[in-house]
């Protein structure tokens, strides 16, 4: 994204960059260069030689801003710019989510979806960040296609029960797998849960890679997040 870009949505945030506090600005500019980075990377490597190739270059775009924002320490922001500055941050972010859904939709093939057996494991989990980090309604059209592909082992049931979890909360449910956060008095805490007595039972079934207590207690490990007067956007939310 130019630069121009960037200035432009940091004025609408609430702010121009020069009164950005230092750590402010830095998240800011660290966002940007870990798809910056990953661009370069994929500019002087040879092109994709398959789609497969392409889902995991996109998936490793949606993923290396995201590690920047949830490993930041929120609390070194001010909290009166906490909200911009988040904002600011995740702008190139959320430009680049929108490009990667349009390119999924261009190579999705004719089954509904990318499955494990025919574009391995690290394009199918690329193919499944994306529409991870999409609006609700691109979620909900994947959804019954990644349930029925589960049963067949064409998809980790853990990426459904994720997925699962993220359209309930959409629609104002309770989740049912634990793996959804929201920033609650600066700690990350767990959405409501449909049956909280049977949220292990429910992962392992499953098949999640870890229990909802051990999650729980990394989440709550993890650096302050940013507490702001709106609810945090898609891409915050955890597994």
């Amino acid at each position: 994204m130019a630069m121009a870009a960037i200035m432009w949505m940091l004025l609408a945030a609430g702010g121009a960059p020069d009164a950005f506090s230092p750590e402010g600005r830095a998240l800011i500019a660290a966002v940007q260069a870990s798809l910056d980075e990953v661009r370069a990377q994929h500019a002087q490597s040879p092109p994709p030689q398959d789609d497969a190739e392409r889902l995991v270059r996109l998936g490793e775009l949606d993923q290396a801003p995201r590690r920047v924002v949830t490993s930041f320490d929120f609390s070194t922001i001010p909290s009166v710019e906490r909200e911009a500055v988040l904002r600011a941050a995740v702008a190139p972010m959320e430009a680049t989510d929108e490009a990667n859904q349009a390119e999924l939709l261009k190579l999705l093939p004719a089954e509904g979806w990318f499955l494990r057996s025919r574009y391995g494991e690290k394009a199918s989990r690329a193919a499944f960040h994306i529409v991870q980090h999409a609006g609700p309604d691109l979620q909900r059209r994947f959804l019954p296609v990644l349930e029925g592909l589960v049963r067949v082992g064409e998809v980790d049931g853990q990426s459904f029960g994720m997925m699962f979890d993220r359209v309930a909360i959409s629609e104002g449910r309770p989740q049912r797998y634990g793996s959804q956060f929201r920033c609650d008095g600066g700690k990350w805490r767990p959405y409501p849960l449909e049956e909280p007595a049977r949220v292990e039972a429910l992962r392992a079934e499953i098949g999640f890679g870890w229990s909802f207590a051990e999650n729980k207690a990394r989440m709550e490990a993890a650096p302050p997040c940013p507490q702001t007067r709106s609810p945090p956007p898609p891409e915050m939310k955890m597994d």
